[in-house]
């Protein structure tokens, strides 16, 4: 009875709120991402699959903006934070689905599309889960791998493939297998750093800026590979911190039995 109650009030203000309007520069910056997700589907279905990877990555940029202008303008709403996952899915679940399929999945057969679907469901019980768990999970970690970052790490691959021009028979089964691998990554238990406690607005050490304006540079020099450098580090960073925090409880439970023997 109470969990209903709670349940209708929350509610109850949601509608309060949205008859007080709703803030427009957040929610023009989550617009953008979206347009950028629907532009690379278009792409795909043209089979201009490089232009469709970097709509993604513009898609991401965007959204990155929109939570920071939200958080530093103090204009988080629970509209903006329902609207933001419907953007999400389509920036980073449909329409990098959509894009790997075409790209890499298709010659095999249901394993490529239910390869597909799988990413494409993962990524919307990831932001779901997320939503549910936004005011009770660790801010400065995210359980399991944000679908900006998994989208990303896809995309990255698909311009490096590009610009390297590799030959096409090598990168079907690799990229089958990282699109299972990032599908599971997005509903696991995984931690992945936020970077929510930069708090960029503050007062920062000058080298910060100067090191921030290096890896401009460099990004800028080389995209590609900066690029795909930047998303798969963080895409195995999640599995690499259980595995170093196993090594340091497995060292710590030796130290303590060497102790009791002595």
């Amino acid at each position: 009875m109470s969990y209903q109650i709670k349940k209708s009030e929350r509610r109850r203000r949601r509608i309060e709120n949205m008859k007080k309007g709703i803030y427009l520069l957040p929610n023009i910056f989550t617009s953008m991402g979206l347009l950028f997700g629907f532009y690379s589907t278009l792409h795909t279905l043209s089979g201009r699959y490089l232009k469709a990877a970097w709509a993604i990555i513009f898609a991401a940029i965007f959204d990155a903006i929109d939570g920071k202008i939200a958080r530093l303008t103090k204009t988080n709403t629970d509209f903006g934070v329902e609207y933001d996952s419907l953007a999400d899915l389509i920036a980073f679940g449909v329409a990098p689905g959509l894009l790997v399929y075409a790209w890499a999945l298709k010659p095999f057969g249901k394993w490529g599309w239910l390869a597909a679907f799988l990413y494409v469901i993962c990524a919307a019980l990831r932001l779901a889960r997320f939503n549910v768990q936004i005011n009770t999970v660790e801010n400065r970690f995210f359980q399991g791998l944000p679908s900006p970052a998994a989208a990303g790490t896809i995309v990255s691959v698909i311009i490096l493939f590009n610009h390297l021009r590799i030959p096409e028979d090598t990168k079907y089964l690799p990229v089958l297998l990282l699109t299972y691998a990032i599908a599971f990554l997005m509903v696991s238990n995984v931690k992945y750093n936020s970077f929510k406690n930069l708090e960029l607005a503050k007062r920062k050490p000058f080298s910060s800026l100067i090191v921030v304006i290096l890896l401009i540079i460099v990004v800028g020099a080389e995209p590609q590979f900066m690029l795909f450098s930047l998303f798969f580090l963080y895409f195995i960073s999640g599995p690499i911190n259980i595995l170093l925090r196993y090594r340091q409880r497995k060292a710590q439970r030796v130290l303590k039995e060497r102790e009791s023997h002595t």
